[in-house]
């Protein structure tokens, strides 16, 4: 977004467009010949509509949103999720200001970076908009802020740029911006601690490679993992796994190796229901850990059963209503023609590949789980609690 494209939005005639147009067609409203900045007025209403649910703050004020700096901001659900607490904190990626607004609650003083000049002034504005009065936002590089600040925070908070030049997705913290590793000595100087969020495809083992004694925090929205949060505070090392809305799971990080997979049963038919762990405990793999006792797992990417149901497992749980092997012709017989829901876990063949083989099409009322258990694979049918 121009910095010219931002001074139309914050006049006071096009927000009133805005504001009598937010629920219609961003289409139609492109194509309104007598409406002046229409394509602009058109493009931000299509973004407002999209951040109901993702952002519902800044859509309720109508917060000016530029499209790749939306793309990339934290959910306002994922953001509250931070544990950070205190008087002081430095965000080093401002952005959008998401996160800043959620640290905004928890601290008295937040300083938020951003060096895109236009991208730094919408942030001051939304912020204003939704009556933010304690995050000072600077242009300024965290490089060039960290070499110069003689300020001290109880904590720096960082959400790197995972994006390359190219427009392609950065995993490793070494190729983002600001690059976090080479920053870690001067951010000790500067902060008690340090909070980093990274891309929801890191790897959780690398953090400890990386930062030494650290906790690890794997979030999830909705079945899809969103970022994992690296704590680098001097507290006891602990491994998390959090399902917005549903729970967490956590352990201190030296008890890891103590949990093992289930031996592998001679049959299925003792157990009774199935839990798909949620994503989060999978990408921690913490998935063996979180069911010991309660339910057997025998891989970290594959389904847990249990012989009674189990309140408090951080999955989907559903009743057993047949197991079949999947080379079974009764299995065959039955799926035979049948629209059904498919769920997949440490299986190899697709959602696609599983019609063709069994005739069957997706969709319909009948639930199954295709998994494997050691060598074996299964197909369970799923009946709902």
């Amino acid at each position: 977004m121009t910095l010219e494209e931002f001074e139309i939005l914050t006049s006071a005639e096009v927000r009133q467009a805005i504001e009598e147009r937010v629920e219609c067609n961003p289409i139609d409203i492109a194509l309104d010949k007598h409406l002046e900045h229409a394509s602009i007025i058109a493009t931000q209403v299509k973004r407002l509509q999209r951040a109901r649910i993702k952002l519902p703050s800044y859509y309720a004020v109508r917060a000016i949103l530029p499209p790749r700096a939306y793309e990339q901001s934290s959910s306002e659900l994922c953001a509250a999720q931070s544990s950070l607490s205190g008087q002081s904190v430095l965000d080093l990626t401002c952005g959008l200001g998401v996160d800043a607004l959620a640290l905004s609650r928890k601290f008295e003083r937040v300083v938020a970076l951003e060096r895109n000049e236009v991208l730094a002034a919408i942030t001051r504005y939304n912020l204003s908009l939704l009556g933010v009065t304690n995050v000072e936002v600077l242009c300024i590089s965290a490089e060039e802020y960290l070499d110069s600040t003689t300020d001290h925070f109880d904590w720096i908070y960082a959400d790197p740029d995972r994006r390359g030049d190219r427009g392609e997705k950065l995993v490793l913290l070494e190729d983002c911006s600001p690059n976090m590793v080479a920053l870690y000595p001067r951010i000790c100087q500067v902060a008690d601690s340090l909070c980093i969020k990274c891309s929801p495809l890191f790897d959780t083992a690398e953090a400890s490679r990386k930062f030494g004694d650290c906790s690890v925090q794997t979030l999830s929205l909705g079945g899809e993992c969103k970022q994992v949060n690296i704590y680098i505070d001097g507290s006891t090392p602990t491994l998390v796994a959090t399902a917005v809305g549903l729970g967490s799971f956590a352990i201190e990080r030296d008890q890891f190796d103590s949990y093992t997979f289930a031996a592998l049963p001679d049959s299925l038919e003792h157990y009774r229901y199935l839990t798909l762990p949620d994503v989060a405990l999978v990408h921690s793999r913490l998935t063996a850990a979180a069911f010991s006792g309660k339910a057997d797992v025998w891989s970290n990417y594959g389904v847990a059963l249990s012989v009674e149901r189990t309140e408090g497992l951080l999955g989907r749980t559903f009743a057993i209503g047949a197991i079949y092997d999947i080379g079974s012709k009764e299995l065959k017989r039955h799926l035979k023609g049948c629209r059904i829901e498919i769920l997949r876990r440490d299986f190899p063949l697709s959602n696609g590949e599983i019609c063709r083989k069994f005739g069957v099409k997706e969709g319909g009322d009948e639930r199954w789980c295709f998994t494997t258990i050691g060598t074996k694979r299964f197909a369970l049918q799923l009946l709902s609690l």
